[in-house]
Protein backbone atom coordinates (compact mmCIF):
# COMPACT_ATOMS: atom_id res chain seq x y z
CA UNK A 1 0.00 0.00 0.00
CA UNK A 2 1.45 3.32 -1.05
CA UNK A 3 1.20 6.36 1.17
CA UNK A 4 -0.43 9.51 -0.18
CA UNK A 5 0.42 12.19 2.33
CA UNK A 6 0.97 15.42 0.43
CA UNK A 7 3.79 17.89 0.68
CA UNK A 8 5.02 20.71 -1.51
CA UNK A 9 2.06 20.45 -3.86
CA UNK A 10 1.75 23.28 -6.37
CA UNK A 11 -0.88 25.82 -5.46
CA UNK A 12 -2.26 26.30 -8.94
CA UNK A 13 -4.43 23.25 -9.50
CA UNK A 14 -7.04 24.91 -11.68
CA UNK A 15 -7.65 23.46 -15.11
CA UNK A 16 -9.76 26.21 -16.66
CA UNK A 17 -11.27 24.36 -19.62
CA UNK A 18 -13.19 22.09 -17.23
CA UNK A 19 -14.43 24.59 -14.65
CA UNK A 20 -18.07 23.90 -15.39
CA UNK A 21 -17.57 20.24 -14.45
CA UNK A 22 -15.39 20.68 -11.37
CA UNK A 23 -16.10 22.79 -8.32
CA UNK A 24 -12.81 24.52 -7.59
CA UNK A 25 -11.49 25.69 -4.27
CA UNK A 26 -11.41 29.45 -3.69
CA UNK A 27 -7.89 29.32 -2.29
CA UNK A 28 -5.15 26.95 -1.26
CA UNK A 29 -3.42 28.13 1.87
CA UNK A 30 -0.01 26.92 2.92
CA UNK A 31 -0.03 24.65 5.95
CA UNK A 32 2.85 23.32 8.01
CA UNK A 33 2.17 19.89 9.46
CA UNK A 34 4.55 18.11 11.80
CA UNK A 35 4.83 14.36 11.85
CA UNK A 36 3.82 14.32 15.51
CA UNK A 37 0.43 15.99 14.97
CA UNK A 38 -2.63 13.91 14.24
CA UNK A 39 -5.06 16.25 12.51
CA UNK A 40 -8.69 16.51 13.43
CA UNK A 41 -10.23 16.38 9.98
CA UNK A 42 -12.89 18.93 10.93
CA UNK A 43 -10.09 21.46 11.44
CA UNK A 44 -8.87 20.82 7.91
CA UNK A 45 -12.26 21.11 6.26
CA UNK A 46 -13.91 23.73 8.43
CA UNK A 47 -17.68 23.97 8.69
CA UNK A 48 -19.73 23.34 5.57
CA UNK A 49 -22.05 26.30 5.35
CA UNK A 50 -24.95 24.52 3.67
CA UNK A 51 -27.98 22.66 4.98
CA UNK A 52 -27.56 18.94 5.42
CA UNK A 53 -29.90 16.01 5.65
CA UNK A 54 -29.40 13.44 8.39
CA UNK A 55 -30.38 10.00 7.14
CA UNK A 56 -31.54 7.07 9.22
CA UNK A 57 -31.26 3.50 7.99
CA UNK A 58 -35.04 3.09 8.42
CA UNK A 59 -35.73 5.37 5.41
CA UNK A 60 -36.55 8.44 7.50
CA UNK A 61 -34.83 11.76 6.87
CA UNK A 62 -34.50 14.76 9.14
CA UNK A 63 -33.53 18.08 7.59
CA UNK A 64 -30.99 19.91 9.69
CA UNK A 65 -30.17 23.55 8.98
CA UNK A 66 -26.67 23.96 10.29
CA UNK A 67 -26.14 27.44 8.89
CA UNK A 68 -28.13 29.66 6.58
CA UNK A 69 -26.26 30.11 3.32
CA UNK A 70 -27.32 30.72 -0.26
CA UNK A 71 -24.07 29.65 -1.92
CA UNK A 72 -21.09 27.41 -1.41
CA UNK A 73 -17.90 29.08 -0.27
CA UNK A 74 -14.77 27.13 0.57
CA UNK A 75 -12.13 29.29 2.19
CA UNK A 76 -9.86 26.38 3.11
CA UNK A 77 -8.76 23.46 0.95
CA UNK A 78 -11.32 20.68 1.16
CA UNK A 79 -8.69 18.01 1.45
CA UNK A 80 -7.28 15.63 4.01
CA UNK A 81 -3.55 16.28 4.27
CA UNK A 82 -2.85 13.35 6.59
CA UNK A 83 -4.70 10.15 5.83
CA UNK A 84 -4.92 6.73 7.41
CA UNK A 85 -2.80 3.88 6.12
CA UNK A 86 -4.24 0.55 5.05
CA UNK A 87 -4.40 -1.85 7.97
CA UNK A 88 -4.32 -5.58 8.50
CA UNK A 89 -5.34 -6.70 11.95
CA UNK A 90 -6.54 -9.69 13.95
CA UNK A 91 -9.52 -11.75 12.87
CA UNK A 92 -11.39 -10.99 16.09
CA UNK A 93 -11.78 -7.26 15.91
CA UNK A 94 -14.25 -5.87 18.41
CA UNK A 95 -16.89 -7.01 20.84
CA UNK A 96 -20.54 -6.24 20.25
CA UNK A 97 -20.46 -3.93 23.28
CA UNK A 98 -18.35 -1.47 21.23
CA UNK A 99 -15.38 -1.39 23.61
CA UNK A 100 -13.28 0.10 20.87
CA UNK A 101 -10.49 1.19 23.18
CA UNK A 102 -9.42 -2.44 23.55
CA UNK A 103 -9.02 -2.97 19.80
CA UNK A 104 -5.42 -3.56 18.74
CA UNK A 105 -4.49 -3.15 15.08
CA UNK A 106 -1.22 -4.16 13.48
CA UNK A 107 -0.72 -1.10 11.33
CA UNK A 108 1.88 -1.23 8.60
CA UNK A 109 4.98 0.86 9.18
CA UNK A 110 4.94 4.59 8.56
CA UNK A 111 6.55 5.56 5.28
CA UNK A 112 9.01 7.80 7.15
CA UNK A 113 10.24 4.78 9.08
CA UNK A 114 10.68 2.95 5.85
CA UNK A 115 12.98 5.65 4.52
CA UNK A 116 15.14 6.27 7.57
CA UNK A 117 17.99 4.10 6.32
CA UNK A 118 17.77 4.94 2.64
CA UNK A 119 20.40 7.68 2.43
CA UNK A 120 23.63 6.68 0.75
CA UNK A 121 22.37 3.35 -0.54
CA UNK A 122 22.12 2.62 -4.24
CA UNK A 123 20.21 -0.04 -6.07
CA UNK A 124 22.32 -3.17 -6.17
CA UNK A 125 19.73 -5.82 -6.91
CA UNK A 126 21.82 -7.08 -9.80
CA UNK A 127 24.70 -7.68 -7.39
CA UNK A 128 22.37 -9.30 -4.89
CA UNK A 129 21.05 -11.69 -7.46
CA UNK A 130 24.40 -12.59 -9.06
CA UNK A 131 22.29 -14.33 -11.64
CA UNK A 132 21.53 -17.07 -9.12
CA UNK A 133 18.82 -15.60 -6.91
CA UNK A 134 16.47 -14.56 -9.69
CA UNK A 135 13.81 -17.27 -9.79
CA UNK A 136 12.18 -17.54 -13.19
CA UNK A 137 9.53 -20.04 -14.24
CA UNK A 138 9.83 -20.50 -17.98
CA UNK A 139 6.58 -22.28 -18.74
CA UNK A 140 2.96 -21.22 -18.90
CA UNK A 141 -0.10 -23.39 -19.34
CA UNK A 142 -1.50 -22.60 -22.74
CA UNK A 143 -4.04 -24.07 -25.11
CA UNK A 144 -5.23 -27.61 -24.41
CA UNK A 145 -3.30 -27.67 -21.15
CA UNK A 146 0.06 -27.65 -22.92
CA UNK A 147 3.03 -25.81 -21.43
CA UNK A 148 4.26 -22.92 -23.54
CA UNK A 149 7.81 -21.63 -23.20
CA UNK A 150 8.01 -17.98 -22.21
CA UNK A 151 10.93 -15.71 -21.60
CA UNK A 152 11.34 -14.56 -18.00
CA UNK A 153 12.61 -11.17 -16.89
CA UNK A 154 14.79 -9.84 -14.06
CA UNK A 155 15.84 -6.50 -12.61
CA UNK A 156 18.55 -6.32 -15.29
CA UNK A 157 15.83 -5.92 -17.95
CA UNK A 158 14.65 -2.56 -16.57
CA UNK A 159 16.06 0.94 -16.32
CA UNK A 160 14.93 2.77 -13.17
CA UNK A 161 13.79 6.33 -14.02
CA UNK A 162 11.97 7.84 -11.01
CA UNK A 163 10.52 7.06 -7.62
CA UNK A 164 6.75 7.61 -7.81
CA UNK A 165 5.56 6.21 -4.47
CA UNK A 166 6.52 4.48 -1.26
CA UNK A 167 4.83 2.43 1.44
CA UNK A 168 5.77 0.21 4.35
CA UNK A 169 6.85 -2.85 2.34
CA UNK A 170 7.22 -1.34 -1.10
CA UNK A 171 8.67 1.37 -3.25
CA UNK A 172 7.15 2.12 -6.63
CA UNK A 173 9.42 3.17 -9.49
CA UNK A 174 8.83 4.43 -12.97
CA UNK A 175 10.89 2.11 -15.19
CA UNK A 176 11.66 1.54 -18.85
CA UNK A 177 12.08 -1.97 -20.26
CA UNK A 178 15.50 -1.99 -21.86
CA UNK A 179 15.56 -2.24 -25.61
CA UNK A 180 12.05 -0.82 -25.86
CA UNK A 181 10.21 2.46 -25.32
CA UNK A 182 7.74 0.82 -22.93
CA UNK A 183 7.26 2.57 -19.57
CA UNK A 184 5.99 0.65 -16.54
CA UNK A 185 5.45 1.02 -12.80
CA UNK A 186 7.61 -1.38 -10.80
CA UNK A 187 6.47 -2.19 -7.28
CA UNK A 188 9.42 -3.48 -5.24
CA UNK A 189 8.65 -5.24 -1.94
CA UNK A 190 11.08 -6.31 0.77
CA UNK A 191 10.74 -9.95 1.77
CA UNK A 192 12.13 -9.43 5.26
CA UNK A 193 9.44 -6.85 6.08
CA UNK A 194 6.73 -9.01 4.55
CA UNK A 195 7.83 -12.05 6.58
CA UNK A 196 8.26 -9.98 9.74
CA UNK A 197 4.59 -8.90 9.54
CA UNK A 198 3.44 -12.37 8.44
CA UNK A 199 1.94 -10.94 5.26
CA UNK A 200 3.33 -13.42 2.72
CA UNK A 201 -0.15 -14.69 1.88
CA UNK A 202 -1.36 -11.16 1.09
CA UNK A 203 1.56 -10.56 -1.28
CA UNK A 204 1.06 -13.87 -3.05
CA UNK A 205 -2.67 -13.20 -3.33
CA UNK A 206 -1.99 -9.79 -4.90
CA UNK A 207 0.19 -11.34 -7.59
CA UNK A 208 -2.22 -14.24 -8.22
CA UNK A 209 -5.27 -12.00 -8.45
CA UNK A 210 -3.56 -9.61 -10.86
CA UNK A 211 -2.74 -12.50 -13.21
CA UNK A 212 -6.43 -13.37 -13.46
CA UNK A 213 -7.96 -9.94 -14.03
CA UNK A 214 -8.28 -8.16 -17.34
CA UNK A 215 -10.62 -5.18 -17.37
CA UNK A 216 -10.54 -1.72 -19.00
CA UNK A 217 -10.56 0.01 -15.60
CA UNK A 218 -8.09 -2.20 -13.72
CA UNK A 219 -4.30 -1.75 -13.89
CA UNK A 220 -2.69 -4.76 -15.58
CA UNK A 221 0.21 -6.83 -14.26
CA UNK A 222 2.79 -7.33 -17.03
CA UNK A 223 5.61 -9.17 -15.23
CA UNK A 224 6.50 -10.47 -11.79
CA UNK A 225 9.77 -11.94 -10.51
CA UNK A 226 11.86 -12.15 -7.37
CA UNK A 227 15.39 -12.09 -5.98
CA UNK A 228 16.63 -13.41 -2.67
CA UNK A 229 15.62 -10.20 -0.90
CA UNK A 230 12.74 -8.69 -2.87
CA UNK A 231 9.56 -9.27 -4.87
CA UNK A 232 8.82 -7.31 -8.05
CA UNK A 233 5.50 -6.51 -9.72
CA UNK A 234 5.73 -4.69 -13.05
CA UNK A 235 2.44 -2.99 -13.94
CA UNK A 236 1.01 -0.51 -16.42
CA UNK A 237 2.30 2.99 -15.72
CA UNK A 238 -0.77 5.20 -15.25
CA UNK A 239 0.30 8.82 -14.92
CA UNK A 240 -2.83 10.95 -14.54
CA UNK A 241 -2.42 10.92 -10.76
CA UNK A 242 -4.36 9.37 -7.91
CA UNK A 243 -8.00 10.37 -7.66
CA UNK A 244 -6.99 11.90 -4.31
CA UNK A 245 -4.31 13.98 -6.05
CA UNK A 246 -6.90 15.39 -8.45
CA UNK A 247 -9.41 15.94 -5.63
CA UNK A 248 -6.74 18.05 -3.90
CA UNK A 249 -6.09 20.16 -6.98
CA UNK A 250 -9.58 20.38 -8.42
CA UNK A 251 -11.81 20.36 -5.35
CA UNK A 252 -14.96 18.28 -5.16
CA UNK A 253 -16.39 16.98 -8.45
CA UNK A 254 -19.75 17.96 -9.91
CA UNK A 255 -22.26 15.16 -10.27
CA UNK A 256 -21.92 14.66 -14.03
CA UNK A 257 -18.17 14.01 -13.73
CA UNK A 258 -18.44 12.02 -10.49
CA UNK A 259 -21.10 9.87 -12.16
CA UNK A 260 -18.67 8.69 -14.85
CA UNK A 261 -15.92 8.01 -12.33
CA UNK A 262 -18.34 6.15 -10.06
CA UNK A 263 -19.71 4.11 -12.99
CA UNK A 264 -16.21 3.06 -14.05
CA UNK A 265 -15.42 2.07 -10.45
CA UNK A 266 -18.68 0.10 -10.22
CA UNK A 267 -17.82 -1.64 -13.51
CA UNK A 268 -14.36 -2.63 -12.23
CA UNK A 269 -15.61 -3.80 -8.81
CA UNK A 270 -18.44 -5.76 -10.47
CA UNK A 271 -15.85 -7.55 -12.59
CA UNK A 272 -13.80 -8.41 -9.51
CA UNK A 273 -16.84 -9.79 -7.71
CA UNK A 274 -17.88 -11.80 -10.77
CA UNK A 275 -14.44 -13.42 -10.61
CA UNK A 276 -14.70 -14.16 -6.89
CA UNK A 277 -12.45 -11.29 -5.71
CA UNK A 278 -13.02 -8.65 -3.03
CA UNK A 279 -10.74 -5.59 -3.20
CA UNK A 280 -11.18 -4.52 0.47
CA UNK A 281 -9.13 -1.31 0.23
CA UNK A 282 -11.06 0.96 -2.13
CA UNK A 283 -10.06 4.59 -1.54
CA UNK A 284 -8.96 7.57 -3.70
CA UNK A 285 -5.26 6.67 -3.34
CA UNK A 286 -5.93 3.28 -4.96
CA UNK A 287 -7.75 4.74 -7.94
CA UNK A 288 -5.60 6.27 -10.67
CA UNK A 289 -6.58 8.40 -13.65
CA UNK A 290 -5.04 7.61 -17.01
CA UNK A 291 -4.09 10.21 -19.60
CA UNK A 292 -7.61 10.10 -21.08
CA UNK A 293 -9.22 10.72 -17.70
CA UNK A 294 -10.54 7.19 -17.12
CA UNK A 295 -10.18 5.59 -13.68
CA UNK A 296 -7.85 2.64 -13.17
CA UNK A 297 -8.22 0.52 -10.05
CA UNK A 298 -4.92 -0.53 -8.47
CA UNK A 299 -3.25 -1.95 -5.33
CA UNK A 300 -4.59 -5.43 -4.63
CA UNK A 301 -2.45 -5.92 -1.52
CA UNK A 302 -5.51 -6.61 0.67
CA UNK A 303 -7.66 -8.28 -2.00
CA UNK A 304 -9.04 -11.72 -1.31
CA UNK A 305 -10.55 -14.51 -3.36
CA UNK A 306 -13.84 -15.72 -1.94
CA UNK A 307 -16.63 -18.22 -2.39
CA UNK A 308 -20.18 -16.93 -2.64
CA UNK A 309 -21.24 -18.60 0.60
CA UNK A 310 -18.21 -17.68 2.71
CA UNK A 311 -17.29 -14.66 4.81
CA UNK A 312 -13.91 -13.22 5.80
CA UNK A 313 -13.08 -12.24 9.38
CA UNK A 314 -9.92 -10.23 8.71
CA UNK A 315 -9.65 -6.71 10.08
CA UNK A 316 -8.32 -4.91 7.02
CA UNK A 317 -8.70 -1.79 4.93
CA UNK A 318 -8.40 1.93 5.61
CA UNK A 319 -10.38 3.21 8.59
CA UNK A 320 -12.42 5.94 6.88
CA UNK A 321 -13.54 3.48 4.18
CA UNK A 322 -14.16 0.39 6.34
CA UNK A 323 -17.65 -1.07 6.43
CA UNK A 324 -19.31 -1.38 9.86
CA UNK A 325 -19.28 -5.17 9.71
CA UNK A 326 -15.48 -5.19 9.35
CA UNK A 327 -15.04 -2.95 12.39
CA UNK A 328 -17.50 -5.03 14.41
CA UNK A 329 -15.76 -8.28 13.46
CA UNK A 330 -19.02 -9.82 12.26
CA UNK A 331 -17.41 -11.23 9.15
CA UNK A 332 -17.72 -9.55 5.77
CA UNK A 333 -18.27 -10.36 2.13
CA UNK A 334 -18.30 -8.40 -1.13
CA UNK A 335 -20.94 -6.02 0.29
CA UNK A 336 -18.05 -4.35 2.18
CA UNK A 337 -16.68 -3.16 -1.18
CA UNK A 338 -20.01 -1.48 -2.01
CA UNK A 339 -19.85 0.41 1.28
CA UNK A 340 -16.41 1.70 0.26
CA UNK A 341 -17.78 2.71 -3.15
CA UNK A 342 -20.42 4.73 -1.29
CA UNK A 343 -17.74 6.44 0.80
CA UNK A 344 -15.74 7.20 -2.36
CA UNK A 345 -18.78 8.71 -4.06
CA UNK A 346 -19.58 10.80 -0.99
CA UNK A 347 -15.99 12.10 -0.96
CA UNK A 348 -16.02 12.92 -4.66
CA UNK A 349 -19.25 14.90 -4.28
CA UNK A 350 -18.51 16.69 -1.00
CA UNK A 351 -14.72 16.82 -0.65
CA UNK A 352 -14.43 14.56 2.42
CA UNK A 353 -15.55 11.15 3.70
CA UNK A 354 -18.77 11.12 5.73
CA UNK A 355 -17.13 9.69 8.84
CA UNK A 356 -13.95 11.51 9.79
CA UNK A 357 -12.49 13.66 12.56
CA UNK A 358 -10.51 12.69 15.62
CA UNK A 359 -8.49 9.57 16.23
CA UNK A 360 -9.06 6.06 14.93
CA UNK A 361 -11.37 5.05 17.75
CA UNK A 362 -13.61 8.09 17.21
CA UNK A 363 -13.86 7.39 13.48
CA UNK A 364 -14.81 3.77 14.18
CA UNK A 365 -17.50 4.89 16.60
CA UNK A 366 -18.89 7.29 13.98
CA UNK A 367 -18.99 4.58 11.29
CA UNK A 368 -20.90 2.24 13.57
CA UNK A 369 -23.23 4.70 15.31
CA UNK A 370 -23.57 8.01 13.44
CA UNK A 371 -26.24 8.83 10.89
CA UNK A 372 -25.19 10.05 7.47
CA UNK A 373 -25.51 13.78 6.85
CA UNK A 374 -26.19 14.43 3.18
CA UNK A 375 -25.53 17.98 1.90
CA UNK A 376 -28.64 19.62 0.53
CA UNK A 377 -26.84 20.76 -2.64
CA UNK A 378 -26.75 17.17 -3.92
CA UNK A 379 -29.55 15.88 -6.14
CA UNK A 380 -32.29 13.68 -4.71
CA UNK A 381 -30.99 10.82 -6.90
CA UNK A 382 -27.51 11.18 -5.37
CA UNK A 383 -29.06 11.23 -1.89
CA UNK A 384 -30.91 8.01 -2.67
CA UNK A 385 -27.85 6.18 -4.01
CA UNK A 386 -25.59 7.26 -1.14
CA UNK A 387 -28.18 6.25 1.41
CA UNK A 388 -28.56 2.80 -0.15
CA UNK A 389 -24.81 2.18 -0.50
CA UNK A 390 -24.07 3.43 3.03
CA UNK A 391 -26.63 1.15 4.64
CA UNK A 392 -25.05 -0.11 7.88
CA UNK A 393 -26.83 -3.46 7.62
CA UNK A 394 -24.81 -5.27 4.95
CA UNK A 395 -27.73 -7.56 4.05
CA UNK A 396 -29.83 -4.50 3.06
CA UNK A 397 -27.01 -2.65 1.26
CA UNK A 398 -27.44 -1.95 -2.44
CA UNK A 399 -25.47 -4.53 -4.43
CA UNK A 400 -25.78 -7.29 -1.82
CA UNK A 401 -29.06 -8.69 -3.16
CA UNK A 402 -29.62 -11.50 -5.62
CA UNK A 403 -29.10 -9.18 -8.60
CA UNK A 404 -25.70 -8.07 -7.29
CA UNK A 405 -24.17 -5.07 -9.05
CA UNK A 406 -27.17 -4.75 -11.39
CA UNK A 407 -28.99 -3.20 -8.44
CA UNK A 408 -26.44 -0.38 -8.53
CA UNK A 409 -26.25 -0.06 -12.31
CA UNK A 410 -30.03 0.25 -12.51
CA UNK A 411 -30.25 3.00 -9.88
CA UNK A 412 -31.82 6.19 -11.22
CA UNK A 413 -28.66 8.26 -10.53
CA UNK A 414 -26.88 6.16 -13.19
CA UNK A 415 -29.71 6.55 -15.73
CA UNK A 416 -27.57 8.75 -18.08
CA UNK A 417 -24.89 6.03 -18.28
CA UNK A 418 -24.74 3.72 -21.30
CA UNK A 419 -22.97 0.80 -19.65
CA UNK A 420 -22.04 -0.93 -22.90
CA UNK A 421 -20.31 2.20 -24.19
CA UNK A 422 -18.76 2.81 -20.77
CA UNK A 423 -17.14 -0.64 -20.70
CA UNK A 424 -15.84 -0.01 -24.22
CA UNK A 425 -14.22 3.22 -22.94
CA UNK A 426 -16.44 5.21 -25.30
CA UNK A 427 -17.81 7.46 -22.55
CA UNK A 428 -15.24 10.24 -22.21
CA UNK A 429 -14.91 12.03 -18.85
CA UNK A 430 -15.04 15.80 -19.22
CA UNK A 431 -11.81 16.21 -17.26
CA UNK A 432 -8.44 15.06 -18.57
CA UNK A 433 -5.33 15.32 -16.42
CA UNK A 434 -2.46 17.36 -17.78
CA UNK A 435 -0.07 14.66 -18.99
CA UNK A 436 2.90 15.53 -21.21
CA UNK A 437 3.59 12.09 -22.65
CA UNK A 438 4.10 8.63 -21.15
CA UNK A 439 7.24 9.70 -19.24
CA UNK A 440 5.40 12.53 -17.45
CA UNK A 441 5.44 12.35 -13.63
CA UNK A 442 3.89 15.79 -12.95
CA UNK A 443 0.82 14.19 -11.34
CA UNK A 444 2.86 12.37 -8.70
CA UNK A 445 3.99 13.90 -5.43
CA UNK A 446 7.24 15.83 -5.67
CA UNK A 447 8.34 14.32 -2.36
CA UNK A 448 8.67 11.04 -4.29
CA UNK A 449 9.73 12.16 -7.76
CA UNK A 450 12.51 14.36 -6.31
CA UNK A 451 13.78 11.46 -4.21
CA UNK A 452 17.11 9.92 -5.28
CA UNK A 453 16.85 6.43 -6.72
CA UNK A 454 17.92 4.49 -3.65
CA UNK A 455 16.91 1.37 -1.79
CA UNK A 456 17.03 0.56 1.92
CA UNK A 457 19.23 -2.38 2.92
CA UNK A 458 17.28 -5.61 3.29
CA UNK A 459 17.94 -8.56 5.55
CA UNK A 460 17.64 -12.15 4.45
CA UNK A 461 14.03 -13.24 5.06
CA UNK A 462 13.48 -15.81 7.79
CA UNK A 463 11.62 -19.06 7.29
CA UNK A 464 12.73 -19.99 3.80
CA UNK A 465 11.11 -18.74 0.61
CA UNK A 466 7.29 -19.01 0.56
CA UNK A 467 7.04 -17.33 -2.86
CA UNK A 468 7.31 -20.34 -5.13
CA UNK A 469 6.02 -19.84 -8.69
CA UNK A 470 5.97 -16.06 -8.22
CA UNK A 471 7.38 -15.21 -11.65
CA UNK A 472 4.98 -14.28 -14.42
CA UNK A 473 4.97 -12.88 -17.94
CA UNK A 474 1.61 -11.70 -19.27
CA UNK A 475 0.63 -13.63 -22.39
CA UNK A 476 0.20 -11.78 -25.67
CA UNK A 477 -3.25 -10.39 -26.41
CA UNK A 478 -3.89 -12.99 -29.10
CA UNK A 479 -3.19 -15.76 -26.55
CA UNK A 480 -5.64 -14.19 -24.08
CA UNK A 481 -8.31 -13.88 -26.75
CA UNK A 482 -7.94 -17.52 -27.79
CA UNK A 483 -8.36 -18.65 -24.19
CA UNK A 484 -11.12 -16.26 -23.16
CA UNK A 485 -14.63 -17.67 -22.69
CA UNK A 486 -17.02 -17.14 -25.57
Amino acid sequence: MVSSEFSDLPKDGVCKPFQKHVLFLSSLTDRVITDQVELDFSDVFGPVAVPSIEVNDDDSAIIEHEEESSELVYDDPAVILTRSHSLVGPSTCISQSLKLGKLTLHETEDSLEATEHVAGETIKEVDESNGNNVIIEESLEGENGLLTKIQGVSIEDFEILKVVGQGAFAKVYQVRKKGTSEIYAMKVMRKDKIMEKNHAEYMKAERNILTKIEHPFVVQLRYSFQTKYRLYLVLDFVNGGHLFFQLYHQGLFREDLARIYAAEIVSAVSHLHANGIMHRDLKPENILLDADGHVMLTDFGLAKQFESDTRSNSMCGTIEYMAPEIILGKGHDKAADWWSVGILLFEMLTGKPPFCGGNREKIQQKIIKDKIKLPAFLSSEAHSLLKMLLQKDATKRLGSGTRGSLEIRDHKWFKPINWRKLDAREVQPSFRPEVAGKHCVANFEKRWTDMPITVSPANSPNGGNPFKDFSYVRPAASFLQRNSPA
